[in-house]
């Protein structure tokens, strides 16, 4: 009899804790892609930690250390690499440069392996070349440093994550999560990366774009939001929203609706609605058989050309393309 076929080698992403790594950030990858399944059940990525010297303790930022189990030739076997934050850098963080140790370590990674930072990991990869007149981005108390120290890095400061292809930074904490939501988004489309967010209890997107910071007060209590105004539009995709529309919800002038938005979602009523619309055409896209016209006007662009020029925008891919890479995945 013919064996049976081998099962298809998971994803390795392999998650390097330097000494003073902060337990959240290293926790994350572990986290979000660990829970990612295939629609049989399967897991889809397989994730190690692993220390730049042979396995054993590594020191945290807390008060405690953690045994990692894999040297740095697991970083040899990975077809991703994440580095999160770490608060012991040494000459990385202060001067822009590799111990022996870390360059050593971060010579075993294979040319081609998708690289991650989290944080201030991203000090990691400008300081081995790898962002080198490359977008980025870091915690935005650690910006300004980051650029002095890296004059070739485009930085910004002003996002929660930046991909640039086979190279992804995030900004702190938090926004670790969401880069690798996006991550699992990319490879395997929008339900597979929703199911892992509703599994971990979060937002199941926010885009890159969105700012990382907004310096404000905390909102009093007693104040209006604007979320009663966000549910009425998600229910109403499929038709014209006007932001009087949205404003009259909450019973504000369109001036002050338009500043709480901005307070509590971090970008306009206008992005938000356009991001809305593109991740319920990429559900559509992913999970029915509705023509490409049909989910244009599901998801309120109207026209197939206009959704059309929101995907490319938004995914650097057409209709037609992400529903032929994603729809074995979501069906």
């Amino acid at each position: 009899m013919p064996s049976a076929a081998a099962p298809p080698r998971r994803h390795r992403v392999a998650v390097l804790a330097l000494d003073g790594v902060i337990p959240f950030e290293l926790g994350i990858p572990q986290r979000i892609f660990g829970r990612a399944r295939d629609s049989a059940g399967q897991r889809l990525y397989e994730v190690v930690t692993c220390s730049i010297r042979p396995p054993g303790p590594v020191r945290t930022d807390a008060d405690f250390s953690i045994l990692v189990e894999h040297g740095p030739d697991a970083l040899a076997t990975a077809d991703t690499v994440i580095v999160p934050a770490s608060y012991e850098l040494g000459p990385v963080y202060e001067e822009g440069r590799l111990t022996p140790e870390i360059a050593a370590a971060l010579a075993l990674i294979r040319p081609g392996t998708r690289l991650v930072s989290i944080c201030t990991g991203g000090y990691v990869l400008a300081a081995a070349g790898y962002l080198d007149g490359r977008p980025a981005t870091t915690h935005w108390h650690s910006a300004e440093h980051f650029q002095r120290l890296f004059p070739n890095v485009r930085v910004d400061a002003d996002v929660l994550f930046i991909d640039d292809g086979d190279v992804l930074t995030s900004a702190g904490v938090a926004s670790g999560v969401d880069l690798c939501l996006h991550v699992v988004r990319r490879d395997h489309g929008t339900a597979v990366a929703n199911e892992v967010a509703r599994v971990t209890v979060v937002p199941p997107h926010r885009d890159g774009g969105q700012a990382q910071y907004i310096q404000r007060p905390v909102p009093e209590p007693q104040l209006a939001t604007t979320t009663s105004a966000r549910a009425w539009a998600l229910g109403r995709l499929h038709e014209p929203i006007q932001l009087r529309d949205m404003a009259e919800q909450e019973s504000m002038s369109v001036r002050t609706f338009t500043r709480r938005f901005r307070e509590e979602v971090g970008i306009s009523p206008g992005q938000w609605l356009t991001q809305q619309r593109v991740e319920r055409a990429r559900h559509l896209l992913e999970s029915s058989a509705l023509s490409v016209d049909q989910v244009a006007r599901d998801a309120g662009f109207g026209t197939a050309q206009s959704m059309r020029q929101h995907l490319q925008a938004a995914l650097g891919v057409t209709p037609t393309a992400y529903r032929r890479t994603f729809r074995s995945v979501g069906a």
